[in-house]
């Protein structure tokens, strides 16, 4: 009930101040355990990735925001977990494979980190939609976050795993990663989803 009433309420401030426009959405598919995958240069993109879709979207998010009275507990509510500063932990991976196996959605920034250039990916987002058996779907989120300037999150489509899981080994997820990243770049240059 929080979840939807927060969506709403941001999909209405991010339409006045952003002129938010999400495209692709529903290419998302309707059930089971979804990558959502995208490119990350601030700190409102987990809003920006999530508001345009109609599934709760989770999301690993740093250990100490937990620790802050009564915000801890509304972004556990809102789908955040915790993870330990340092680096993504085995816990908080087998905590994201545990809800991607349940058939939900998780919001993953594969470069790591906010970056303003760049679109190095690291496999970790391929490494765990291979081990839950999940789809992986590009997205790009298009824009600066300037008040009145445009603001668009492109969903491309679910990319085909079968196809790029190979042999599971680093160099086939590595190579996944790659294609998943190129989809991301095509779509911040052309604000179009991807095939």
């Amino acid at each position: 009930m929080l979840y939807r009433f927060a969506r709403m309420l941001l999909r209405v401030l991010f339409k006045l101040l952003y002129r938010f426009e999400a495209i692709g959405a529903g290419r998302i598919p309707a059930e089971g355990g979804v990558i959502l995958a995208s490119n990350h240069t601030s700190l409102l993109d987990p809003i920006a990735l999530g508001i345009g879709v109609e599934r709760k979207v989770h999301y690993m998010a740093k250990a100490e925001l937990f620790n802050i009275p009564g915000f801890g507990a509304m972004i556990t509510n809102l789908g955040a977990f915790p993870v330990k500063r340092g680096g993504v932990s085995k816990e908080a991976i087998r905590t994201a494979i545990g809800i991607l196996r349940e058939g939900k959605v998780m919001g993953i920034f594969p470069e790591g980190t906010r970056k303003d250039v760049g679109l190095m990916g690291k496999r970790g987002a391929m490494s765990m939609a291979l081990r839950a058996g999940s789809a992986v779907v590009p997205v790009a989120l298009v824009g600066s976050y300037r008040p009145f300037t445009k603001m668009k999150a492109v969903y491309g489509a679910p990319l085909d795993m079968e196809k790029l899981a190979g042999d599971g080994s680093p160099e086939a997820q590595e190579a996944a990663t790659e294609l998943m990243m190129s989809k991301i770049k095509e779509m911040l240059v052309t604000g179009k989803p991807a095939q």
